[in-house]
């Protein structure tokens, strides 16, 4: 059973960036591919970005050129830097794991997921 702690939400001005850190309770950590997905109030929860264990991206058109996922498998920790924030960023950003090769871009594709961090962007 892996879990999954998210840390560094806020409340920041649009244009600005935060750091979302994940970090996990499983020593194999380099075992697993993990995503970011977030979810607003009255939406669906949807795919951000991933990375799979050898190190491969992905990222949602809307994120693309501003927000980064990286990995420190040394830290057992995953992070998302976002940058350029836009209020329509405002959501709460899960991160989740799985033990395969390759990253998933659906939710379903997960499974061990954290609690969230609530990221709130001002105009």
């Amino acid at each position: 059973q892996v879990q999954l702690v998210e840390s560094g939400g806020g409340l920041v001005q649009a244009g600005g960036s935060l750091r979302l850190s994940c970090a996990a309770s499983e020593r194999t950590f380099s075992r697993y591919s993990m995503g970011w997905f977030r979810q607003a109030p009255g939406k669906e929860r949807e795919f951000v970005a991933a990375i799979s264990r050898s190190g491969a991206t992905s990222y949602a058109d809307s994120v693309k050129g501003r927000f980064t996922i990286s990995r420190d498998n040394a830290k057992n920790t995953v992070y998302l830097q976002m940058n350029s924030l836009k209020p329509e960023d405002t959501a709460v950003y899960y991160c989740a794991a799985r033990a395969n090769l390759w990253a998933a871009l659906v939710a379903s594709g997960y499974d061990y997921w954290g609690q969230g961090t609530q990221v709130t962007v001002s105009s």
